[in-house]
């Protein structure tokens, strides 16, 4: 399907417009945080299913980070060279998130309910890869704002998924609700062939198409950029605050608080949900005043509002407080993303991406257990201080990297 270009009178394929693409994309990703933030509502249940302590727990979401971040650097080589096979690779993926969703859903051992994580874990990865990619390459100036609303579909899944799976629990149990959740994501795989086709074709000149020892050379040189490997601690540091929050809040909210199934639900979904509307905001304005002017501010309210849950323990003060926390938690990712293609070459994005994004996820991997040690040992409000200090940590070396305000093309 093409469309004329009124401005060049060229044909141009209408799924490659930014409405069609940024369209498609983003519902696809629904499907991946739909199950991801599902199966963090349904943690209780499956604690008590398979008999699981608080390290037992994150033992799960440390499959979940070290699944994601292992196909993530072999994937972003990979990735690059194979561009013109970045549709059918991103069907794959979707289709594969259901699949892992079943896998879960069916599983009558722990070590099978972490080989479905996993599946879903790598899908997603490996997604995350040519779809980011595709965006920076189609949209250079306006990268953040472009990423921002492909979050936005994530975000969708991040607040429905535990809403409904809250409201599900009252009448299924935790096996059924993933077993169904399989069935969308497969048959979007089916779609996804046609919407993704052309979705790698990125003109550019002749001149820059690199063989194998020019990528090579260039990766090498990507690797030695002071800027990109601050960029991966941060992210890193991010990553690692999000997970622990992650696992601990809903153990808080279900053994602490003895909040219902669809209470649970209501808050774990609140916390992403605040930050649905301001995702896109965000990106806007890192496009137009800078990734800095943004995320350092946002990683500072979310190491305040983390602690601020120490105080606001109970009641609609925790609630608030809860929303207060999503207002920045989930839109700095796309501006770290941007932040990236701003730094490394066209030719070899995402193998920058998966460097970043391998390094993140490794990090985010211990940072579950620790998590689940501390709130075995000390309590939650000890695991708040941890989630705290590395947002805080990360605000401070963001702050000083030297970033330029260039694009890099």
């Amino acid at each position: 399907m093409a469309s004329i270009d009124a401005a060049s009178g060229a044909t141009k394929d209408v799924r490659l417009t930014a409405r069609v693409m940024v369209t498609a994309l983003a519902t696809g990703h629904v499907a991946f945080h739909w199950i991801l933030q599902s199966f963090v509502v349904v943690l209780p249940e499956i604690q008590r299913t398979f008999g699981l302590n608080g390290v037992g727990v994150g033992g799960i979401l440390t499959m979940r980070e070290l699944a994601s971040g292992l196909v993530a650097l072999p994937g972003g080589v990979v990735v690059d060279v194979v561009r013109r096979w970045w549709g059918p690779l991103l069907a794959v993926c979707v289709g594969a998130s259901g699949l892992g969703s079943l896998l879960m859903g069916i599983s009558p051992a722990y070590p099978l309910l972490l080989l479905g994580v996993a599946v879903v874990a790598i899908s997603h990865s490996l997604w995350h890869l040519p779809a980011a990619a595709s965006l920076s390459h189609h949209f250079a100036e306006r990268r953040g704002t472009m990423l921002a609303f492909h979050g936005v579909g994530g975000s969708i899944g991040d607040v429905a998924g535990p809403l409904i799976t809250g409201a599900l629990l009252l009448v299924l149990g935790w096996r059924g609700i993933l077993s169904v959740y399989a069935v969308a994501p497969i048959f979007m795989g089916f779609m996804a062939v046609w919407a993704f086709r052309n979705i790698g074709d990125v003109k550019y000149e002749a001149s820059k198409e690199l063989d194998l020892a020019g990528r090579v050379a260039m990766t090498k040189t990507l690797l030695k950029s002071n800027v990109l490997w601050g960029l991966t601690i941060v992210r890193g540091l991010r990553s690692m605050a999000l997970v622990a929050l992650v696992t601990l809040l809903p153990l808080y909210l279900g053994n602490d608080l003895d909040l219902g199934v669809f209470n649970r639900g209501f808050h774990i979904g609140m916390l992403i949900a605040v930050g649905l509307l301001a995702k896109p905001a965000a990106g806007y304005l890192s496009d137009r005043f800078g990734r800095k002017q943004l995320l350092v501010p946002g990683l500072a309210w979310s190491c305040v509002m983390s602690l601020a849950l120490i105080v606001f323990d109970d009641g609609i003060t925790l609630t608030i407080a809860i929303g207060l926390l999503g207002l920045f938690l989930y839109p700095d990712q796309p501006i770290l993303t941007a932040a990236v293609f701003d730094v490394v070459g066209r030719e070899v994005a995402t193998t920058g991406l998966g460097v970043v994004s391998f390094a993140s996820f490794l990090m985010a991997a211990t940072s579950s257990l620790i998590a689940g040690a501390i709130y075995e040992v000390a309590g939650f409000e000890v695991g708040l201080y941890y989630i705290a200090g590395l947002f805080a940590l990360a605000a401070v070396i963001f702050a000083v990297l030297p970033l330029s305000r260039r694009i890099s093309e």
